[in-house]
């Protein structure tokens, strides 16, 4: 990706898709030139989560909400150190933030970190499209020398696919880090960081867990090495069928029978765990307003998303694999995808969807309560 600073807001831009369909608006952010997945969030707002949630590494969001920036951006709200997404694209920018949090515009904020993004384009005819065609590979063009229309889409057609990418060692952390609990300690939890949103561990803080959260390359041996109640595996980029490292450190604590849960991409490792195999989605869910139901419960929920993969589990029976029998606990009731897995003779479970709740909604953070039972439950 290769990026300019200065003169944005006057620059020419130029979406492509690699097939072939061309959007053409204003430079937003940065002006250059930057590759992705094009993929649509479908949220209203919490853009400034979005963008720093380390699972939206190497793809183009599409903001399906057509005013986009109007609370700026502040210190507070960021899921990571730094944006993540490959490039933005929104129809209609804020002129002027207003919130008594802001500290400065989203367009400065994309320009100081180098993103590249398009703003005054068909966001609903691209959503559309994207619906009909598929998450596709995509390149924003924008400056006043533009490369010709075939240039750009030959360059879009070279850059790498989502399908067989293995990205979570390139977001996480290199170095174990600890969050403290938040009043007394509790419990002991080793998260295993494959693209981790930071008020993941924040809310098992509030619980009174010291979350010890190791890189992606932690071995079986790192995560004992804490002691811990209970093991998490967290979101991230890329594509579950090339994570076979944190399946074999998954597998090894299922057989010791510690309390698991994952989130998102840790659902589709616990999926590939139990022997369940994972596919690509024709274009994900991603947003702050998908409906899915608990099984266990009936009960429905409003959640978070942002996965693009799945795993591939009968919905309508209980599976038998090696560490016991599973189901299927959580469902998409727009597209009957699965959403959630567990175990029912290990204390182990996870969810594809984000009960974190940055930005909202917050129907689905009884799952950290869970995860604390299953520690509480094994201690006793």
């Amino acid at each position: 990706m290769t990026t300019s600073t200065r003169g944005a807001s006057k620059a020419p831009a130029v979406l492509v898709l690699e097939d072939g369909r061309i959007f053409r608006g204003r430079a937003y952010g940065a002006v250059g030139v930057t590759f992705g997945e094009a993929v649509f969030s479908t949220g209203m707002t919490g853009y400034q989560e979005t963008l720093t949630d380390p699972s939206y590494h190497r793809q183009v969001v599409v903001m399906t909400a057509p005013h986009i920036g109007n609370t700026g951006v502040n210190d507070e709200d960021p899921e990571s150190q730094r944006i993540w997404v490959a490039g933005y694209v929104v129809r209609d920018p804020a002129r002027v933030p207003s919130n008594w949090r802001s500290r400065r515009s989203l367009d400065e904020e994309l320009r100081k970190q180098g993103v590249v993004g398009v703003s005054g384009i068909d966001t609903r005819a691209l959503t559309r499209h994207l619906r009909e065609r598929g998450a596709m590979r995509v390149g924003i063009f924008s400056g006043n020398a533009l490369p010709d229309d075939g240039t750009m889409l030959a360059e879009v057609r070279q850059a790498p696919e989502m399908k067989g990418a293995d990205l979570s060692a390139e977001v996480a952390t290199k170095e174990a880090y600890v969050v403290p609990a938040i009043g007394t300690k509790k419990y002991t939890v080793a998260a295993v960081d494959l693209g981790i949103k930071g008020m993941t561990p924040h809310r098992m803080a509030e619980r009174g867990i010291e979350v010890h959260v190791l890189p992606a390359t932690a071995t079986v041996e790192d995560v004992y090495a804490v002691n811990p109640d209970g093991v998490f595996f967290s979101n991230g980029p890329g594509d579950p069928a090339t994570a076979d490292h944190p399946v074999s450190v998954m597998q090894a604590v299922l057989e010791r029978g510690t309390p698991l849960f994952g989130i998102c991409f840790g659902n589709q490792i616990l999926g590939r765990a139990l022997g369940f195999g994972t596919y690509k989605l024709k274009y994900g869910h991603r947003g702050i307003n998908q409906p899915v139901q608990d099984r266990t419960t009936g009960k429905v929920e409003v959640t978070a998303h942002n996965h693009g993969f799945a795993v591939d589990a009968p919905l309508d029976k209980i599976s038998e694999t090696p560490f016991g029998r599973a189901e299927v606990s959580h469902v998409c009731l727009n597209d009957q995808v699965v959403e959630g897995l567990r175990l029912l003779d290990r204390p182990a479970f996870s969810v594809q969807y984000h009960p974190e709740a940055a930005a909202g909604p917050h129907d689905a953070a009884y799952l950290f309560d869970r995860f604390t039972a299953l520690m509480e439950g094994q201690r006793a």
